[in-house]
């Protein structure tokens, strides 16, 4: 990493956690997700609990401590060097207990997260602790974006922009080809441009089946006079892209331009209706009443796009019944798509973050209509 390099500050996460859990009346929180776990500590591994202590800085002891198994006793000392770590097989339980022995009172837990077996668990240790349900409060954290994260998402999705380049620039994309071989060479793009990883499975679908929002690669052969729809992302030290682009194969007809043009003045709508203060339904509506008005509404039948970070879904949400409103350096999709049964459908999305100045594009592929001859 080099040293104009942002770096993530997993103590300042956890210090900002702290406020939450006194707004939340409870003196510390056991985080069983992983993910939450590797954004509060860096910790990777497959088996992790964090207990994350509400202290109080005028003198009492700070009890935050991660628990993992022996499989990774030198990963945590090497990811976490910040914290104390207890080593245990019943990882989970020995962390509990130790907060029984700390007599630190009200405890926290996903119960977003944590399964009823589980709960019933924790209880059955009897070790003095009120267990109190939160959901999200890390989440919440997540949303906005600090410096790290937002320069590890451009890079993800700049090994998506190379991946799709490449594709383009060497003729991978063309008729006779199918879905799935066009899919995978794509994900060989991409890890060849920097991906540690793919976020999802990745989406070719041509002819019909671009009709289909979520079409999984079949066999099926692009032809000629074709709509190819891609979705496909890159990760990054974690981090997730996430672009879709629709591709015509030869000379496009009239109502392929028209849905077309109209998806991208939906979608240029979305993207401008991203402002700090913004209601995410109404950055949904700026979208939807472009392609409403044009009478494809019931064509358009999912929400205009997702937060995007250490998971591909993840907070906050933007659609019709979305709540809340964008923050500033928040990460989130924009993709709007008009669906034709038995012809064809368009898909155009771009992963930005909100900024005072106007939302930072992330993915830079153009969204003219490409037209492979």
């Amino acid at each position: 990493m080099c040293a104009d390099t942002p770096r993530p500050d997993h103590a300042a996460r956890r210090g900002a956690l702290r406020s939450l859990l006194v707004e939340n009346g409870v003196d510390a929180l056991l985080v069983t997700d992983l993910v939450n776990i590797r954004y509060l500590t860096g910790f990777t591994g497959s088996n992790a609990v964090l207990l994350v202590h509400s202290w109080d800085m005028r003198g009492a002891e700070d009890r935050t401590v991660i628990g993992t198994d022996g499989r990774y006793s030198a990963q945590v000392a090497v990811q976490v060097p910040d914290l104390s770590a207890e080593i245990s097989r019943a990882t989970a339980r020995r962390i509990i207990e130790l907060a029984g022995e700390w007599q630190l009172g009200r405890i926290g837990f996903e119960s977003h997260v944590v399964t009823v077996a589980e709960h019933t668990s924790f209880q059955s240790l009897r070790t003095g602790l009120q267990l109190v349900p939160t959901n999200g409060l890390v989440e919440q954290l997540r949303m906005v974006k600090d410096d790290y994260e937002i320069a590890q998402l451009r890079a993800a999705c700049a090994a998506a922009d190379a991946g799709l380049a490449d594709l383009l620039d060497r003729g991978l994309i063309r008729p006779g080809r199918t879905e799935r071989q066009v899919a995978r060479d794509l994900e060989w793009a991409m890890f060849e441009h920097g991906a540690e990883a793919i976020s999802f499975e990745t989406i070719v679908a041509t002819g019909v089946n671009s009709a289909v929002p979520h079409h999984r690669p079949t066999g099926a052969v692009l032809a000629t006079g074709d709509f190819v729809k891609l979705d496909f992302g890159a990760v990054v030290d974690g981090y997730h892209s996430d672009m879709t682009r629709t591709l015509v194969l030869g000379r496009p007809e009239d109502w392929q331009r028209e849905i077309y043009e109209l998806v991208a003045r939906s979608q240029r709508a979305g993207r401008e209706a991203l402002k700090p203060g913004a209601g995410t339904a109404e950055v949904d509506a700026a979208a939807r009443v472009v392609i409403e008005e044009a009478g494809y509404g019931p064509q358009f039948v999912h929400g205009l796009g997702h937060g995007v970070g250490l998971q591909i879904h993840e907070a906050p949400g933007v659609a019709k019944t979305s709540t809340g409103t964008l923050l500033a350096g928040v990460a989130v999709t924009v993709e709007p798509g008009v669906y034709l049964p038995g012809r064809g459908g368009v898909r155009i999305e771009d992963t930005l973050v909100v900024r005072e100045a106007g939302p930072d594009l992330l993915t830079l592929t153009s969204k003219d209509l490409t037209v492979v001859e």
